[in-house]
């Protein structure tokens, strides 16, 4: 019995340990996972991650609410069918959906015979693409980061979770959480404060 009892706490450890390891994917993780095994969960946090930004970075561009809404759609669908096509030694998730974004601004624009479109508008270039070792160096912080922030307290990676990967607001986590505005951040200053005494000065990122 007690033999059963250990086995299934370990096996409860190691589920919270992989539970873990997915809450802090990156973007680049979510997208391969839709290329690799067209993996539902992954494409609904990268849909709701990206939609509004992608109908935002449309709008900016001059299109309408309507178009904005229908482009966004077609881009997030192209994410899902195209996802195997990413690369991401070349580029960045957003930098990959963004152009993706871009190029189906361009031939809405095209369809719409609007010869004043200006192809070459700094306004509808991505963000360049970063070199080939940069981008490694850049998944293997980030990967390192994942690690560091896994081993902090429960109360503490949620709020760092919530605040970086998921990009909420203080505020929101505090309503969200039902805690003080306050805590939240005491609470982020904490886990900044372990973070950089586990990763040290050596990495030479600023955290």
């Amino acid at each position: 019995m007690y033999c059963s009892d250990g086995a299934e706490r370990d096996e409860a450890k190691a589920e919270q340990a992989v539970e873990e390891k997915q809450i802090t994917k990156t973007w680049e993780d979510h997208l391969n996972d839709v290329a690799q095994s067209q993996d539902r969960a992954a494409f609904e946090k990268l849909f709701y991650h990206f939609a509004p930004r992608v109908k935002a970075y449309l709008l900016k561009l001059g299109s309408d609410a309507g178009q904005a809404e229908d482009l966004m759609q077609e881009v997030m669908a192209q994410v899902w069918r195209k996802a195997k096509l990413y690369d991401d030694s070349k580029a960045g998730a957003a930098t990959w959906i963004f152009t993706i974004a871009r190029n189906l601004r361009i031939d809405a624009f095209r369809r719409d015979r609007r010869p004043e479109i200006d192809e070459n508008d700094p306004a509808l270039m991505p963000e360049p693409e970063r070199p080939a070792d940069q981008t490694l160096h850049a998944r293997e912080v980030s990967n390192r980061l994942q690690d560091i922030v896994a081993q902090l307290p429960e109360e503490q990676k949620t709020v760092v979770v919530m605040s970086f990967y998921e990009d909420k607001a203080h505020a929101a986590i505090a309503e969200e959480l039902g805690i003080p505005l306050g805590t939240v951040k005491s609470r982020l200053r904490l886990a900044m404060g372990k973070i950089k005494t586990v990763w040290g000065d050596a990495a030479g990122v600023t955290l």
